[in-house]
């Protein structure tokens, strides 16, 4: 079955760029594509695609307020967003993230990563580029220290280390090739983290880590 994408973009050229790059592929299906936020938060309240590929900044509402309204803290049924933008600024990124986003791409980051982001997004993952998960770290390395929230339970060791590499961006295969354990293993290791977090995807866990100081920069 493909996974169903809605792309959102200002930018004619750019949305045009995008869609070819994802009908490209043979289990994507572009099913609608709109040109401000208005009209990506109606279409993909309509169409409710598997995935809701959004531009940062567009005219009517901006990508970080299409995806709290889609994806947010009080939404009962959140949607899969991964949020696109030629913009490496820190507040987008930790705006976006903290609005629900499951994945952050810039726009040269090239196709091969885009289309990874977009299944991972699909299949409860994240992605979030390389380079903006460092400075990302970077940025929360050089904040003022916060009083960590602790876990429901302490965390284990080995859900410390999945932790560790789930804030890194690391999928759930990647992360068993790392620890050499099973990919059973690991969904199990990152629904476990949900529960004592309280975190209800991916991100919500790489974002506590990065609160509590668990992860820091390189």
């Amino acid at each position: 079955m493909s996974i169903r994408v809605v792309v959102a973009d200002d930018q004619d050229l750019v949305r045009t760029g995008l869609v070819m790059i994802l009908g490209a592929q043979p289990d994507l299906e572009v099913v609608g594509e709109a040109a401000d936020g208005l009209a990506a938060l109606d279409l993909a309240t309509r169409l409710r695609p598997d995935v809701l590929l959004v531009d940062i900044r567009m005219p009517g509402l901006d990508g970080v307020e299409v995806t709290r309204r889609l994806a947010g803290p009080d939404v009962t049924d959140p949607m899969a967003v991964v949020v696109i933008t030629t913009f490496d600024l820190d507040e987008y990124v930790l705006g976006a993230l903290r609005a629900g986003a499951r994945g952050f791409l810039l726009k040269d980051a090239g196709p091969e990563l885009l289309v990874q982001a977009i299944h991972a997004a699909a299949n409860g993952d994240a992605l979030i580029a390389p380079n903006v998960t460092r400075r990302l770290l970077a940025t929360f390395a050089d904040q003022a220290p916060v009083v960590p929230v602790q876990p429901i339970d302490p965390l284990t060791e080995r859900e410390e280390e999945v932790l560790a590499l789930v804030a890194r961006g690391r999928t759930n295969a990647e992360i068993a090739t790392e620890l050499f354990v099973g990919l059973s293993t690991v969904k199990t290791h990152v629904a476990s983290l949900m529960a004592k977090l309280g975190a209800r995807n991916r991100v919500e866990i790489a974002m506590w880590s990065y609160d509590t100081r668990r992860v820091r920069a390189d």
